[in-house]
């Protein structure tokens, strides 16, 4: 199955020109990328495992979900439809905006910080990316990525999504605008 991703502007502006999944993006263009983190009551984030057959980072443990927009996706559909693939869990982000918006050298990546209470044994595993779930702790995450059984993402980055999943502003306290 081929996979056609739209191209944007810098300024994250659709063009209508397209590329295939694999091809190599136009310098100067740039595609949508969604990430779910999903976060329980107890404060702990679900991270999946992927399969050991995937092109990158095979069995390496990742962060909830998520993947590349495919063309006509919106970001929040993007997002919808990778928790449902991946994890066979129905989310609505139809009034969400992302939490994060990271940026990296070929496109956006599209950051939900989601709260809510998911019953793992409920789940649908995709078998073709995920082969397990469970609930971590920032500290958990931080050992997986001292073991090097995490992708090894910055533990500023894991920092940030953690603190984000409580607590929505950048600011200690409130700002008068």
């Amino acid at each position: 199955n081929m996979e056609i991703w739209d191209l944007y502007t810098k300024d994250r502006v659709l063009t209508g020109k397209t590329i295939t999944r694999g091809e190599e993006i136009p310098k100067g263009f740039y595609h949508l990328a969604v990430t779910t983190c999903i976060f329980n009551s107890k404060g702990e984030m679900l991270i999946q495992h992927r399969v050991p057959f995937k092109d990158d980072w095979a069995n390496f443990w990742d962060l909830s979900c998520g993947g590349s927009a495919i063309s006509g996706d919106t970001s929040q559909t993007a997002a919808e439809r990778e928790a449902f693939e991946e994890l066979g869990l129905k989310i609505n982000l139809e009034n969400e905006r992302p939490t994060l918006i990271n940026l990296f050298d070929e496109g956006f990546d599209d950051v939900y910080v989601l709260n809510m209470d998911v019953d793992l044994s409920t789940l649908k595993l995709q078998p073709e990316e995920v082969q397990n779930v469970k609930w971590a702790t920032m500290q958990e995450i931080f050992t997986m990525l001292d073991e090097k059984t995490f992708i090894p993402y910055h533990k500023a980055w894991i920092e940030l999504l953690f603190h984000r999943s409580k607590i929505r502003s950048n600011y200690t306290k409130e700002i008068k605008r």
